[in-house]
C-alpha cells in the first residue's frame, strides 16, 4: 500500500460533464490506498481462503427483478459485445451472458488464464467489500479516491498533466479509435492490461485511470449533491457531504428515476478501456458515473484503502 498524505484539494471539475460540477475545496484526512487495483490472483487467494462466492456465480432471485424474463434469472454477468452496436444504442454493447464471472469473465468458454495481473473484474460491490473486509480494509471514499488519483496534481485534467498523450506517449489503457466497434489498440491493449503496464502517478499508484472502472464507498448523487471526507463507521457506504453540504444523497437518493428493481447506486472512479474520447472522456480522476450495487461488468475492478486507528 501507498500512504497518501492528506490534504486540502479542488474536487470535480467545470470543463467535462455536468456530475462532476461544480469544483469545490474538499479535506481528505491522511489514509493508505493500494498500489494497483486488485488483481486476479490477489481475489483467487481470497476465494480459496473464504470460500466467497460471488454475485454472478448466484442464482439471481425473481423478487429483486421484477419482470425479468425467465432466462436472465441464471447466475451470469454483463459483457461488452461490440460486435454490430451502434453509439446511439448504448443497451446494444452489453448482453447478459449465463456463466460470465470473475474466472470466465466473457463467459463459460473464456478464462483468466494468464491474467494472473491483471485487474479482477465481474465483480459485484458486495465482492468488493467483501474481498475488502477480508484483506483489512475497506473501500475509499470518492473523495479519497479522487485525491489519490491526483498524484499532487490539483486540477489537472489527468493524473499526469493536462495533455492526454504528451508526447504521443500512452499513460493510461483507453479505448482509441471509433466506439464501440473500432478500437485500435494504440496503447497496446484491446482489454484490460497487467495493473503495472503503464507510469504511475505522482504517489506512485498505477491504474487510477483507464483499465477499470473501480468501486467507492459513496452513493451516487445528481451534481447538486455535495462530495464527501469523513469515512463511515465500518466502512460501509456512506453518505457524501462536503464542509458545505449536509450529508447527501442516501442509499435510497441513490435509485435511478423509473428502476423498477430500485436497486441502490454508487460511484464509481477512474474510467476503462472502454473509455474514448468520441463518446466517453472519462479516463480522468475528476470523472464519476454511478453503478448499481448488484451489477458486474467486464471493465469494473477495484481498490482499498486502510485509514489509520
Amino acid at each position: 500500500m501507498i500512504a497518501i498524505p492528506g490534504g486540502r484539494f479542488r474536487m470535480g471539475s467545470d470543463r467535462h460533464y455536468p456530475e462532476e460540477r461544480p469544483v469545490r475545496t474538499v479535506r481528505v484526512a491522511p489514509f493508505w490506498i493500494d498500489a494497483t487495483p486488485v488483481t486476479n490472483d490477489d481475489f483467487a487467494r481470497f476465494v480459496a481462503a473464504t470460500g466467497h462466492v460471488t454475485g454472478a456465480e448466484t442464482v439471481p432471485r425473481a423478487a429483486d427483478y421484477p419482470g425479468a424474463p425467465p432466462d436472465m434469472l441464471r447466475p451470469g454477468s454483463a459483457v461488452f459485445r461490440p460486435e454490430g452496436a451502434a453509439l446511439s444504442a448504448p443497451m446494444s454493447w452489453w448482453a447478459y451472458v449465463p456463466g460470465a464471472d470473475w474466472r470466465h469473465p466473457y463467459g463459460p468458454d473464456s478464462s483468466i488464464e494468464g491474467l494472473g495481473d491483471h485487474p479482477v473484474v465481474q465483480v459485484c460491490h458486495a465482492d468488493a467489500a467483501a474481498y475488502a473486509a477480508w484483506a483489512g480494509k475497506t473501500l475509499p471514499t470518492e473523495a479519497e479516491w479522487e485525491f489519490a488519483a491526483r498524484g499532487g496534481l490539483d486540477g489537472a485534467d489527468y493524473a499526469w498533466g493536462d495533455d492526454l498523450t504528451p508526447a504521443g506517449r500512452h499513460m493510461a489503457n483507453t479505448w482509441q479509435g471509433d466506439f464501440p466497434g473500432g478500437n485500435l489498440a494504440l496503447d497496446g491493449y484491446a482489454r484490460t492490461s497487467p495493473v503495472r503496464a503503464f507510469p504511475p502517478n505522482g504517489y506512485g499508484l498505477y491504474d487510477m485511470i483507464g483499465n477499470v472502472w473501480e468501486w467507492t464507498a459513496d452513493w451516487y448523487a445528481a451534481p447538486a449533491a455535495g462530495h464527501g471526507t469523513a469515512p463511515a463507521p465500518g466502512g460501509a457506504p456512506r453518505p457524501c457531504c462536503s464542509p458545505a453540504a449536509p450529508p447527501r444523497p442516501d442509499r435510497d437518493g441513490s435509485v435511478a428515476p423509473g428502476d423498477p428493481a430500485r436497486m441502490p447506486r454508487l460511484v464509481v472512479k477512474g474510467g476503462s478501456h472502454l473509455c474514448a474520447p468520441s463518446y466517453c472522456r472519462r479516463y480522468r480522476p475528476a470523472a464519476r458515473q454511478p453503478q448499481a450495487i448488484d451489477t458486474a461488468t467486464t471493465h469494473i475492478g477495484f481498490r482499498c484503502v486502510r485509514r489509520p486507528a
